[in-house]
Order: C-alpha cells, then structure tokens, then sequence
C-alpha cells in the first residue's frame, strides 16, 4: 500500500512539472464578431492553478485580471471594465499560443470575440 502511495505522489510531481505555464507577456488580436480586429495584450503571472496579471488593449492599457485559473491547457480570467463591462476569457493554451473566446456583458446587453496571443520571446 505504501508503495502504491508512493507511485501516486511521484506521479502527481511529474504531472505538475509538466503543467502548462502560461506565465509572460502575450500581444496579438482581439476579433470582434463583426470582424473588427484590434490589438491585445496581456501580463500573466501563474502561481500554480492560479493567474494573476493584467490584460487590455495595449502594454499602457492595463485592467487588472480577477478570477484567473489554469486548469491542464484551459485558461479563465475575467476582466472589469470601469464602464461596467465585465470580459470573460476561456482560453487555451497551446506551447507559446493562447487563444480562445471572449464574452461580455453590460447592463444586460451581450458581445462575443475572439482573443489570439502569441507569447512575446
């Protein structure tokens, strides 16, 4: 039994070694559904199965990111928006790619987008 404890543990630490690390800088689009591209970019740090970090439009246009998770290669965060608009991401992270949808609300109303990120090296 100690054994079979044992196996589980190490394989436990070498699954978390192998996590997926979404931790750096990332730039690239942010696609509306209407086709309107524009840019994105996004500081993410990861502690474990948590992110924290800041994500906008651009490296001056930072929000704070709330409820950020990783969960094997799913990424979720949320950002609040000062106009009342609250994004939520539910990305996916593929070696130095994080890309995936968007969706807000405001005041009841609905948007969809797309969010595409490359990792800056």
């Amino acid at each position: 039994m100690k054994t079979l404890a044992c196996t589980l543990l190490l394989a436990l630490c070498a699954f978390t070694a192998f996590a997926a690390d979404a931790t750096g800088k990332w730039t690239g689009t942010f696609t509306t559904e209407e086709g309107s591209p524009s840019t994105g970019y996004a500081v993410i740090k990861q502690a474990g199965t948590e992110i924290t970090g800041t994500a906008g439009p651009s490296a001056e246009e930072q929000l704070p990111i709330n409820n950020g998770k990783i969960d094997g290669d799913k990424v979720t965060f949320e950002i609040s928006h000062p106009s009342g608009m609250t994004l939520k991401m539910s990305l996916v992270l593929v070696g130095d790619t994080l890309k995936g949808d968007v969706s807000a609300t405001r005041e009841g109303q609905s948007m969809k987008a797309k969010l595409d990120l490359k990792r800056e090296k």
